[in-house]
């Protein structure tokens, strides 16, 4: 990763990786608390079209680098290679050219779109242990400065794909979350899209009833799920063992009396897939919607 790389992933998710969330939103910029020192009143804004910072208590401002730098207390090098191991969703990375790109919603056309058939697919979802939720996903292959590749796609409510293959972890066209309705009063939350589909796979052993599912393609997506968990009665979190993954879970059920944090089945493991992966046996706790 260099740094026009790093400066291009918003500073949103940045931010949230360290455990920042926004005190309010638009569409156009974010308010927080002063990530530097202690505060009451937010003071550091991002503007989101620019993907820069500035706070106005201190008076200074800039880029994903300068933050990082400032708040981390390291070197450019040092700072670029703490980036590359935050695995951030918006950063492109593929390893098959041993090319990094960014910006993956531009610059691209995908050629084909239909049913996962192709055998490196195929094995990889035999390795991630779902193999048999093809129903829920495509086979995208595109076309990225003047070369071809293919992967999973999972369609997200604007008509974006997240793409995933054992080399490759991007999101094709506008980041969105993805929804699944059921007509219920009850719904899943998952973190990222494998996880609803490990889910899926052991659903006879954790649910007893049906639901709505809402898979977040990551977690700094959360803040545009507020309004709508309003009519659920329950509302179910299957979120990531980590702490961006802890703050967040925190947050929904902070707002939501009726939230459920279901991530003891996977307590020892980084999420919902990881756990599926390596299970040996059948679960036997069942997680039943609240009464």
């Amino acid at each position: 990763m260099n740094c026009k790389q790093f400066n291009s992933i918003p500073l949103e998710e940045v931010l949230l990786s360290l455990g920042h969330l926004p005190t309010k939103q638009n569409e156009k910029e974010a308010w927080y608390l002063n990530p530097f020192a202690s505060e009451s009143q937010a003071s550091f804004k991002i503007n989101k079209n620019l993907n820069y910072w500035y706070l106005f208590s201190e008076g200074i401002g800039g880029n994903n680098t300068y933050f990082i730098k400032k708040y981390l207390n390291k070197t450019t090098s040092e700072i670029l290679a703490w980036a590359e191991d935050q695995n951030f969703s918006s950063f492109q990375k593929q390893n098959i050219s041993n090319k990094s790109f960014q910006n993956a919603e531009k610059n691209y056309e995908i050629l084909d779109e239909k049913e996962v058939q192709h055998p490196a697919l195929l094995e990889y979802l035999r390795e991630r242990k779902a193999e048999n939720q093809t129903q829920f996903l495509h086979e995208i292959h595109y076309r990225m400065r003047d070369k071809n590749y293919f992967g999973i796609g999972f369609k997200n409510d604007s008509g974006g794909y997240e793409i995933r293959n054992k080399y490759l972890k991007i999101c094709m066209g506008k980041k969105d979350i993805s929804t699944i309705k059921n007509d219920s009063n009850s719904v899943r939350i998952f973190e990222g899209f494998f996880d609803f589909l490990s889910f899926k796979n052991a659903e006879n052993f954790l649910a007893k009833e049906p639901s709505d599912y809402i898979i977040l393609n990551s977690v700094s997506m959360l803040h545009t799920i507020k309004e709508s968990l309003n009519k659920y009665e329950n509302i179910m979190l299957y979120i990531d063992n980590d702490d961006a993954g802890n703050r967040a879970v925190r947050m929904i059920k902070d707002e939501n009396q009726n939230a459920e944090d279901c991530r003891d089945l996977y307590s020892d493991f980084k999420d919902l897939n990881d756990w599926l992966m390596h299970k040996k046996e059948e679960p036997k706790v069942e997680y039943r919607l609240k009464r």
